[in-house]
């Protein structure tokens, strides 16, 4: 079953929260952001921190979802992923939280989610009093709203904080290595733009997935309340469930610069371009390449360590003429 995962007690400690931000473990980190007006706000009532929000809200348009009270809050496919179990909207952050409390204490509510929200457009008057001194200003804040919704596991390229500023949520987060135990559903047809695990946490019995359960014995699992945060590392996978009728959560999302700076900010084309290219090969052929892959892009040896310095090319450093040259090739490929 799940373990409780590290936690770290924030108070002010500046220098250890830089040794937990950029690691490869998720962390815990209680009492980040509880000094935020939006926490204390939340602190007080659902009603103050929606009052707060409403008054900072320019009425840009952001991201909605609605789904219908059978689909339980969880964000995901109708039948045998026919087509998706909501509908998309654009909706104004006033407009989203009057839904939400409208339905607050409905027994068959729909499950509404705003989504990805960038502060900067639609609640720019927040960004003053609601920093993370310890990330560059460049990286900048998203919101999430909504009541009782789940999004089911999925994984994020980046970097990523997550500061819980109204209502609880439960992160059961897995290592990437259990992506083959999650059983993930379309790249091409996902809910929310990332691939999403198909299999419930909450019926662990359901007999078309039942390596879930092996992944659960590798799972991490920490419930936030208001003014906590979580640090979740590039690549694991997270399950992320609002538990309460009004819930929300800011997020940054970075990633830092690597090699020359002209290598693309996602990685995913690289994924699609090798189930293009190497899928349907014979078995015998698809094993080679995994080893040619392992050799010079996933091993821990250096490949090009009996190359004089100045012949390893491509697989020396990656300077910004290098860069372009292997850029050039690839195109030459394509």
């Amino acid at each position: 079953m799940p373990a409780p995962m590290e936690a770290f007690r924030y108070e002010g400690q500046a220098d250890a929260l830089d040794s937990i931000v950029g690691g490869d473990r998720p962390v815990v980190i209680r009492g980040l952001v509880k000094h935020w007006p939006l926490v204390k706000a939340a602190v007080e009532s659902d009603q103050a921190f929606a009052a707060q929000l409403i008054a900072a809200d320019n009425g840009t348009p952001v991201d909605a979802l609605l789904m219908p009270p059978e689909a339980e809050g969880i964000v995901g496919y109708r039948g045998e992923a026919e087509a998706f179990n909501f509908t998309h909207h654009r909706a104004s952050v006033t407009q989203a939280l009057q839904r939400l409390l409208q339905f607050a204490d409905a027994a068959d509510a729909p499950g509404i989610a705003l989504q990805s929200a960038p502060i900067a457009s639609c609640l720019p008057g927040l960004l003053d009093h609601h920093r993370l001194p310890l990330l560059d200003p460049a990286v900048t804040p998203r919101l999430w709203i909504g009541n009782r919704v789940t999004t089911p596991a999925h994984f994020d390229e980046y970097r990523n904080i997550a500061c819980v500023v109204c209502g609880v949520r439960r992160f059961t987060l897995f290592p990437p290595e259990q992506v083959r135990n999650l059983y993930i559903g379309p790249l091409d047809f996902a809910p929310t733009g990332a691939a999403i695990s198909m299999a419930r946490l909450d019926r662990l019995d359901d007999p078309r997935y039942p390596r879930v359960r092996e992944a659960m014995q590798h799972a991490l699992v920490a419930e936030l309340e208001p003014g906590d945060a979580i640090y979740i590392p590039p690549m694991w996978w997270h399950h992320v469930a609002s538990l309460g009728k009004l819930n929300a959560l800011v997020n940054y999302w970075w990633m830092p610069a690597h090699g020359s700076g002209l290598a693309p900010n996602t990685r995913l084309g690289g994924l699609l371009h090798c189930i293009l290219l190497f899928k349907s090969l014979p078995p015998a052929e698809r094993a080679a390449w995994r080893e040619l892959l392992d050799h010079y892009v996933f091993g821990d040896e250096d490949p090009a360590a009996h190359i004089p310095a100045h012949r390893r090319g491509w697989l020396g450093e990656l300077d910004e003429e290098q860069s372009r040259k292997l850029l050039e090739r690839i195109r030459q490929y394509l």
